[in-house]
C-alpha cells in the first residue's frame, strides 16, 4: 500500500520502520529532516511538506505530542488536509482529547476523508517489537481497511466505538497505569521508611495479587534509582490534564486521578518532566524532607 507517516519520534520512528519493512511504500515528512534520515536511508520517500505526504498516500499515520500539533499537521499551511484525495484515511495515533479527535474527524469528513483515532499503549519497546495495544475509534468499515497495517504494529486491537472512543479508552488506560505507578512509589517509600529493603518488598509483591507490569518495570526503576526517561513524565502529566479536563466537562468525579494529577504537578515543579514517571517516588521523598 502507499502509506505516509508524520511524527518520527520515540514511538513513530519504529512504527514507520515496521511498515516499511513489511513491504509498503512509505512517504515521510518531519519538521527536523534528521528525524526522517534513518527511514529515508531504509527506502522511505522524503517529502517537503505534510501535504506532499498526503498526496502520495492512501493512508497516513500521525503520532505527535499535543492536540495542537495534530491540528497543525492536518490543517496548517501545507498540512495533510491540503493533499488528501477523497476516500483517503488519516490514522492519528497521538494521545489527544476525545472532543478534538471528533472535531478533526468531522472536518475531514467534509472533504470526503476518513479518520481513525487509534492511540496506543506499550511505549517505544512495544513500538519496535510490534506488540502495541491499539485502541481504535471510527467507522468499522474504515478500520477493516487499516486492520492489516495495525497487525504489523500491534499485538492487540480493540474497536472501541466511533470517533473519539479510542481516545476515551487511552485516557482510561493512563488513569489506571499512572495511579499504579503512584501506588508503587508509595509502597516503596513506606518500605524504606520502615527500614526494609524496597527491592525485597517489590519482589514479594510481584509474586502476589499486587503483581503487575507497572510494579515489574516502574517499581524496578524506583528500587534501582534509575530515573532516566523510559517514559517521560511530562507526557503523563499532559495526559492527566486531558483526563481531568474531560471529567470536569462531564461532571464525573475522579478523586484518585485528581490526587495523582497533583503529584504529577509536583513532579513537574521539581523540573523532572524529562525524567521517568518513576520519579513520583522522588516527589514523595522530597515531601518528607
Amino acid at each position: 500500500m502507499k502509506l505516509g507517516f508524520v511524527g518520527l519520534g520515540t514511538m513513530g520512528r519504529p512504527m514507520a520502520t515496521r511498515l516499511l519493512r513489511a513491504g509498503h511504500e512509505l512517504a515521510v515528512w518531519a519538521r527536523r529532516p534528521e528525524a526522517a534520515a534513518p527511514l529515508v536511508a531504509a527506502g522511505a520517500t522524503p517529502c517537503a511538506s505534510a501535504a506532499e505526504v498526503a498526496r502520495r498516500s492512501e493512508i497516513v499515520f500521525t503520532i505527535v505530542t499535543y492536540g495542537r500539533d495534530v491540528e497543525a499537521v492536518v490543517f496548517g499551511d501545507d498540512g495533510l488536509a491540503a493533499g488528501f484525495a477523497p476516500d483517503s484515511i488519516l490514522v492519528d495515533m497521538s494521545t489527544i482529547a476525545p472532543g478534538l479527535a471528533r472535531d478533526i474527524a468531522s472536518r475531514l469528513a467534509a472533504q470526503g476523508v476518513h479518520m481513525l483515532d487509534a492511540p496506543v499503549s506499550g511505549g517505544g519497546v512495544g513500538a519496535a517489537a510490534g506488540t502495541l495495544a491499539i485502541m481504535a475509534g471510527g467507522e468499522a468499515a474504515v478500520l477493516e481497511r487499516v486492520r492489516p497495517l495495525f497487525a504489523v504494529l500491534g499485538k492487540t486491537l480493540v474497536h472501541v466505538g466511533g470517533n473519539g472512543a479510542g481516545q476515551v479508552a487511552k485516557a482510561c488506560n493512563q488513569m489506571v497505569m499512572v495511579a499504579a505507578i503512584e501506588a508503587a512509589a508509595e509502597a516503596m517509600r513506606l518500605a524504606a521508611a520502615a527500614g526494609v529493603d524496597p527491592e525485597k518488598v517489590r519482589q514479594a509483591l510481584a509474586g502476589g495479587s499486587a503483581g503487575s507490569r507497572v510494579l515489574e518495570v516502574f517499581g524496578a526503576r524506583m528500587t534501582q534509582r534509575d530515573f532516566a526517561a523510559g517514559v517521560e513524565a511530562r507526557l503523563h502529566h499532559k495526559d492527566f490534564g486531558i483526563v481531568l479536563q474531560e471529567a470536569h466537562a462531564m461532571g464525573v468525579p475522579l478523586p484518585v486521578t485528581a490526587a495523582v494529577g497533583q503529584q504529577l504537578n509536583a513532579l513537574m515543579a521539581q523540573g523532572w518532566g524529562g525524567c521517568d514517571t518513576a520519579s513520583l517516588l522522588r516527589v514523595l521523598e522530597r515531601s518528607g524532607d
